[in-house]
């Protein structure tokens, strides 16, 4: 049994989507039949031969009779501007993986399911929990899926990178408030050089020249996932000069005595039994770029755990923000409509 998968949007993530399944187990199960990009089909053959962030492609990549060939695979390419612009019924798909970013509401997800899409998978938080049939952070809470959903969110690279800490610091020494800044490396929605292009004056800078303080969901979307902590999170992010790799320095009030060894052994522990595969730790002293093209959720930087007063504890956790995810929409999409068919 295998999965036919379109992806709306061929940037960061779709990219990394196509290139994350070439390198994982998950290929033999799991196809991509289509691709709605708006560029041409020669810049598209291009960007996934070449990428800055992550080498080569590990394979062949053509175009032949408009499609892009990937390993010898032929991939429909086309340049809709609307879900409704592409007949994805005709296409065979079982499943888009909306990357584009463009879409946030349940009305827009539905004109993908109108346009003969029977399911959406989306690669950002949704503009609420009522726009999406659940938001998944694997690892988490994947059990909730039944295979009858339409409409699944994987939430953000952030939340898949912060949820799993907070979870279980929660469980083995409460969580009383905690309070999260994301270093996050630049977007596309920042200029080179400084420019009129953003209503959020600090996203009109250099994304080059400066560290930039940003808003963030991300408050929201940890508590869509952890209820219990609802009204005790806060969140801030700033956007730093380097173009992957991200970091959230995670300041938590625990509800019990604890020192720096003890939360380690435990995140350690989790890392290497039911969190194996999504959850790392290490003790060398890193960098980000120590993270490039790692596929973990997060990695807890052991070596930077603090405790102070007993109660007060602050970690690093890194993440690569693109290949990370990318993965685990993969697996998201493996549990979703392979493991429940």
């Amino acid at each position: 049994m295998s999965l036919r998968i379109a992806i709306n949007g061929f940037g960061r993530i779709g990219r990394c989507l196509l290139r994350a399944l070439h390198e994982s187990p998950l290929r033999e199960r799991i196809h991509v039949v289509a691709i709605n990009e708006p560029a041409d089909l020669d810049s598209i053959a291009y960007l996934t031969r070449f990428d800055s962030n992550h080498g080569r492609f590990p394979g062949t990549v053509e175009t032949r009779d408009g499609k892009l060939v990937v390993d010898g695979w032929p991939i429909a390419v086309s340049h809709a501007g609307t879900p409704e612009g592409v007949d994805w019924a005709a296409l065979g798909v079982d499943v888009l993986m909306e990357c584009s970013g463009r879409y946030s509401a349940r009305a827009d997800f539905e004109r993908f399911i109108a346009a003969g899409c029977p399911r959406v998978m989306v690669s950002h938080p949704a503009g609420s929990a009522a726009d999406v049939d659940a938001t998944i952070v694997y690892g988490i809470n994947q059990q909730v899926l039944t295979g009858a959903e339409r409409i699944v969110s994987c939430g953000s690279c952030t939340t898949n990178a912060i949820v799993p800490v907070l979870s279980l610091l929660d469980r083995a020494f409460g969580v009383d408030n905690a309070s999260m800044t994301t270093l996050h490396s630049v977007m596309n929605d920042q200029p080179l050089i400084d420019g009129y292009h953003h209503s959020d004056l600090r996203r009109t800078r250099s994304a080059m020249q400066s560290m930039i303080p940003v808003s963030t969901g991300l408050a929201r979307g940890v508590e869509r996932l952890l209820p219990e902590l609802a009204g005790r999170i806060q969140a801030k992010a700033i956007r730093v000069p380097v173009a992957n790799v991200s970091a959230i320095d995670l300041a938590v009030t625990l509800g019990r005595d604890a020192e720096a060894e003890d939360i380690n052994a435990y995140l350690c522990a989790a890392a290497e039994g039911e969190l194996a595969g999504l959850l790392a730790c290490s003790y060398d002293p890193h960098a980000s770029i120590d993270f490039n093209h790692s596929p973990q959720s997060a990695i807890v930087d052991a070596g930077l755990t603090r405790v102070a007063g007993k109660r007060l504890a602050d970690l690093l956790v890194w993440f690569d923000n693109e290949w990370g995810f990318a993965n685990r929409m993969l697996d998201v999409a493996n549990c979703w409509l392979l493991e429940k068919r």
